[in-house]
């Protein structure tokens, strides 16, 4: 499947997962869509629209920065549109966007609550609604949530049940598009990552430098978003992907390239 300007609109791809997913598509020619909220530089965080809007464009794509809080239906509404008025159309959704705090109940803030809620599940439902009419008209469409498989086992509740639950939602939006968009040939699956991702949440956030060097780089996660987003729309919908599994069948089971520290212990992710 060929991605030779094929527009592709990520949600947080000015860094990390988002911009190692939007890389790998401009490399094989695609549009990118940087839908995200920093045009300054935050030394913490690294990257803003603009730098990864000039890195797609150096690895062979075009690309297209706009600043976006997807909490805010105007300002989705607004990339949606300039979207379509640069390129034509959207052929791609990635729901990157995530905000993450890894706390129990009684520690859980409501404006926290309320952050991961916004964004992970209200902000990523309402993408995709302002996207679902350009893709009823894409020839291959596909929608991909960076979300994890659902396990009602309690184990991945009892330490951070207000992430897990906003994680899951954003899982349950992907399979029940899945089922809703399927008479417009519209595909939408879940990809998670089987280790940690050496990202500036796990810098910040998770486990500082040690967990970065336990981790893979976002660039496997790239790589198993372009194989899902070759296939066809119609065969290959309603999946929740394990970035390893995904590599896996396409016969790819050597993955020392992604680890940060070459034959380091790796560290599961959350939810796996």
């Amino acid at each position: 499947m060929s991605f030779q300007n094929k527009t592709v609109l990520i949600t947080g791809a000015s860094r990390g997962i988002g911009k190692a997913i939007g890389l790998r598509l401009a490399k094989e020619g695609a549009n990118i869509v940087i839908a995200s909220k920093s045009v300054e530089e935050n030394p913490k965080l690294g990257g803003t629209i603009f730098s990864a809007a000039a890195e797609m464009e150096a690895a062979g794509g075009k690309a297209l920065a706009v600043q976006c809080d997807i909490r805010f239906e105007d300002q989705v509404q607004q990339v949606v549109d300039q979207a379509v008025a640069k390129f034509g159309g959207i052929d791609i959704l990635i729901n990157n966007a995530s905000a993450i705090s890894l706390t129990n109940t009684e520690q859980t803030e409501p404006k926290r609550f309320d952050l991961m809620y916004d964004i992970n599940v209200r902000g990523t439902f309402f993408v995709c609604k302002a996207c679902i009419p350009f893709l009823k008209q894409a020839a291959n469409p596909h929608i991909i949530n960076l979300s994890p498989p659902i396990n009602m086992d309690m184990k991945w509740f009892v330490n951070h049940l207000a992430y897990t639950m906003s994680k899951y939602n954003m899982t349950m939006i992907a399979m029940g598009l899945a089922a809703e968009l399927k008479k417009y040939n519209i595909a939408a699956n879940a990809l998670w990552p089987k280790t940690t991702i050496a990202t500036a949440a796990v810098q910040n956030l998770l486990g500082g430098q040690m967990l970065m060097n336990m981790s893979r780089t976002p660039d496997i996660m790239a790589e198993a978003a372009y194989y899902i987003l070759s296939k066809n729309s119609t065969q290959c919908t309603g999946n929740t992907f394990i970035d390893e599994a995904v590599l896996a069948a396409e016969g790819i089971t050597d993955l020392s390239k992604y680890s940060v520290v070459p034959g380091a212990q790796l560290y599961n992710d959350l939810f796996v």
